[in-house]
C-alpha cells in the first residue's frame, strides 16, 4: 500500500511516517503539509494512493475540507481517510460525520494505537458489514439512474440496523430525487430524532422547508446545522443570506461573522460576504469586512469604492471621503463613484468641493440630474 501523510508540522509527518515503517505498513510515504498539497498529490495521475492519514487542524485547506473533496470524487472517494485531531469536540465529531470520515484519532497517540486503528479500518473495507453494502449498493444504483432500487436497498438496511440514522438520511435524499418532499421530510426528521447531530440531514431539511416556503422551519434548522458543523462556510453563508431576506440582520450578522471568524484567509469568501452585508443594509460590517481584506491584499484596490459606499451609509463620511479619493485615483472617470464624493462633502457641509467633483461629473455627463442636484445645493 502507499501512504499519504497530511500534516503541516514537519515533525509529526516524520513521527507518523517512522510509526508506519515500524508496523511495516506501507511501501511507499507521500507527505504533504496542507490539504491542497495533498490534494495536488491525489490527483497525479503517476501517483496511486491507497491510505490517507490527515490531521484536521491546517491552513489553506484543512483535513476535513479535504475529506469533503475526496469524498466528492469517484475516483478517491473509497479511499480510507483517518482523521488525527488534537480535539474531540462535537464540532469535529459532526464534521467528521458529515463528510463520511471512515475513523479519527486523537493526539497524542503511540504506535500500536496507530496499528490498531489502520488495522481495525481495513478489516472494515476487506469485510463491510451488511449496512455498508447494502448502502453501497444503494449509492452505485442511485448513480446509474435507479432511483426505486437504491430506495428499495436503502430501506433493507434501515430495517438491519433501526440504530443507524445513515440508511434513514440516504432515504431522505433518493426521495428528495424523486421530489417527494413528503418523504424526504419524514425521513431527514427520522434520521434527527435517532441521531441528534446529524448535520446533514439539518442542512437538507432546511433546504426543503425553504423551498416549500416555511422560512421559520428552514432557518430553525440551518441554525442547527450552523451550530452543529459551523466551519461549512458555503451552508453558514446561504443561511445568514437567507436570514437577512427576512429581515433578521443581527441573526444575519452573527452567522456571517463566524463564516469570517472560520475564514480569515479566504479572501474571496470574504469579499462576498462584505458583498452581501453592504447590499442588506448591514453596512458597518460590510465595511470591516471589507477593510479586513484590502489589508491582506492591496491589489483589490477596486473594494475602496465598496468600502466608500459602506462608510457612507453607516454615516461615517470623513473616512468615506478619504477613502473615495484614494478610489478615484484609479477609477478618475467613475461617475458613480465621483458623485458619492461630491454628495459626502455636500453632507459635511463642504459645498465648495462637493461642487468641483459635481461638475467634474457635469464636464463628462451634461444631463446628468444627480450632479445637477447637488450643484443646486451648492451655493
Amino acid at each position: 500500500m502507499s501512504f499519504l501523510i497530511i500534516d503541516d508540522m514537519d515533525n509529526m509527518r516524520r513521527s507518523i511516517r517512522a510509526m508506519l515503517k515500524l508496523i511495516q505498513f506501507g511501501k511507499e510515504h507521500y507527505e504533504a503539509a496542507n490539504g491542497a498539497d495533498a490534494w495536488k498529490i491525489l490527483n497525479n495521475k503517476e501517483i496511486s494512493i491507497d491510505f490517507i492519514i490527515s490531521d484536521w487542524k491546517m491552513p489553506k485547506m484543512n483535513g476535513i475540507e479535504l475529506l469533503s473533496k475526496v469524498r466528492a470524487s469517484k475516483k478517491l472517494r473509497d479511499t480510507p481517510f483517518l482523521i488525527i485531531t488534537a480535539e474531540t469536540n462535537q464540532t469535529v465529531i459532526a464534521e467528521a460525520a458529515e463528510n463520511d470520515v471512515d475513523a479519527y484519532l486523537t493526539k497524542p497517540f503511540v504506535t500500536a494505537t496507530l496499528e490498531q486503528k489502520i488495522l481495525g479500518l481495513l478489516q472494515s473495507i476487506a469485510k463491510p458489514s451488511p449496512l455498508a453494502t447494502l448502502l453501497k449498493k444503494a449509492r452505485l444504483l442511485r448513480e446509474k439512474g435507479d432511483i426505486n432500487g437504491a430506495i428499495a436497498c436503502a430501506q433493507k438496511a434501515a430495517e438491519i440496523n433501526n440504530r443507524s440514522s445513515r440508511p434513514l438520511r440516504e432515504l431522505g435524499r433518493l426521495f428528495l430525487l424523486k421530489k417527494d418532499m413528503k418523504s424526504a421530510l419524514l425521513f431527514f426528521n427520522k434520521a434527527i430524532e435517532l441521531n441528534r447531530v446529524d448535520v446533514t440531514s439539518y442542512h437538507y431539511l432546511g433546504q426543503i422547508y425553504f423551498a416549500i416556503g416555511d422560512i421559520d422551519k428552514a432557518i430553525s434548522n440551518y441554525a442547527m446545522a450552523v451550530e452543529l458543523s459551523p466551519r461549512n462556510s458555503e451552508r453558514a453563508f446561504k443561511f445568514a443570506a437567507l436570514l437577512m431576506e427576512k429581515k433578521r440582520l443581527a441573526d444575519a450578522e452573527k452567522i456571517f461573522k463566524i463564516v469570517i471568524k472560520n475564514n480569515k484567509n479566504d479572501l474571496d469568501l470574504l469579499e462576498s460576504v462584505a458583498d452581501a452585508c453592504l447590499e442588506q443594509q448591514a453596512c458597518g460590517l460590510a465595511a470591516r469586512t471589507y477593510q479586513n481584506v484590502l489589508r491582506e491584499d492591496p491589489e483589490r484596490w477596486y473594494l475602496n469604492k465598496k468600502l466608500g459606499t459602506a462608510l457612507q451609509k453607516n454615516g461615517k463620511l470623513h473616512d468615506a471621503i478619504e477613502v473615495f479619493e484614494k478610489a478615484i485615483e484609479r477609477s478618475p472617470s467613475d461617475i458613480e463613484l465621483l458623485l458619492s464624493l461630491a454628495q459626502s462633502y455636500l453632507d459635511i457641509k463642504m459645498p465648495i468641493r462637493a461642487d468641483k467633483w459635481a461638475t467634474k461629473v457635469i464636464r463628462m455627463d451634461p444631463k446628468n440630474t444627480s450632479a445637477r442636484t447637488i450643484l443646486d445645493q451648492c451655493p
